[in-house]
């Protein structure tokens, strides 16, 4: 009988490393099924490039470092990473974009820093955050939900305006951005913060046809797919439910009452939750294996954190979404939650114990 010696994820299960990505990953396929059918087939080229990319970054590491390449392919750590980062930013961005951005993640923040188990950050939010900062307009470059869209977009549309910024037909990007009302459109979370910026207030702003009910145009469903593949993994015993639950329960509860003491300025918690990419950071990053909270105190600490930090950021700071910070900020206080939250040794008493 012989004994392997393995990094982190561990599991307490019967489920290898390449099958937890594997899974997490299949459960991402309603979020993006729901993305593709409400933002265009960008969102699915964009997969296309980010996994490609990610693979020949991790090969070509890999084979520098003289380590085997074909078994560190195989777990799919890549791949989950390649798919987080794809799904995060705009559709139809440029496709340099997702090339440099998973790049990024691979060689930089997971490879250099020892491969998988090994990496302090998240990869692909850190990658995110490296492309929000030094490419601000082409990562805010969002398209209008399919039913607001002045042009219907078809897949050659989607390759042409990816590789070349401009659609078949001619189009360009500024000109596809424009409603079916003539208007140059964002995400619902921009729309709001530049609203309120400009003295409208918050039942005003919501009068915009970004909004549909008490959320997003088409990040509702989004959210909600999400949502779903995010309870089948909970289901399934990949990830645990802490996290997740601390993350919403914190936004929530913070929103809400924010929107009780400012209600001309500040959405409620319904909009936070299911506007933006909140589901997707609350099951499918803040539980990465890796970069998370080990123990089960730290667990919910470590989400109520990402929701706080989400909280603050959202109301007081400079980003709209504001996931990506908030997980890597979070991300840097994990060896010290874990310390202090650590179970007691069996059999172990303290100094106030013994005496």
């Amino acid at each position: 009988m012989s004994f392997r010696i393995a990094s982190s994820p561990h599991q307490h299960n019967q489920r290898s490393t390449a099958q937890i990505m594997r899974m997490v990953t299949l459960a991402c396929l309603p979020g993006i099924v729901m993305q593709a059918v409400m933002f265009g087939y960008g969102v699915l080229i964009q997969l296309l490039l980010a996994i490609v990319t990610a693979w020949l970054s991790e090969a070509a590491i890999l084979t520098l470092r003289n380590r085997p390449v074909l078994p560190r392919l195989k777990d799919n750590s890549a791949l989950l990473t390649a798919v987080l980062l794809a799904v995060a930013i705009p559709p139809y961005a440029p496709w340099w974009l997702i090339v440099i951005g998973t790049a990024f993640a691979i060689i930089m923040v997971k490879q250099l820093y020892g491969g998988l188990g090994n990496n302090l950050f998240n990869p692909a939010m850190a990658a995110y955050v490296l492309l929000l900062v030094s490419f601000p307009l082409q990562m805010t470059q969002w398209l209008p939900p399919a039913s607001l869209q002045l042009v219907t977009l078809t897949p050659f549309d989607a390759l042409c305006s990816i590789f070349s910024q401009y659609s078949c037909s001619g189009f360009s990007l500024s000109q596809l951005q424009s409603g079916v009302d003539g208007t140059t459109m964002a995400t619902p979370l921009d729309t709001l913060r530049t609203g309120l910026s400009r003295g409208f207030t918050l039942t005003e702003n919501m009068h915009s046809p970004v909004f549909y009910a008490f959320a997003g145009s088409g990040w509702l469903w989004v959210n909600l797919a999400y949502l779903a593949g995010g309870l089948l993994l909970i289901q399934q015993n990949i990830i645990s439910w802490r996290i997740p639950v601390a993350v919403i329960a914190s936004m929530f509860v913070l929103f809400a009452i924010a929107s009780l003491v400012a209600p001309d300025s500040l959405a409620g918690p319904l909009f936070h939750l299911f506007s933006g990419g909140t589901m997707l950071a609350a099951f499918f990053i803040a539980t990465d294996p890796v970069s998370a909270s080990t123990t089960d105190k730290g667990r919910l600490l470590y989400g109520s954190l990402i929701g706080v930090l989400i909280f603050l950021i959202r109301s007081f700071g400079g980003y709209p979404d504001a996931i990506a910070f908030a997980v890597l900020l979070a991300n840097m206080t994990v060896p010290l939650i874990d310390y202090y939250t650590r179970p007691r040794t069996y059999g172990h008493r303290t100094r106030s114990e013994l005496k």
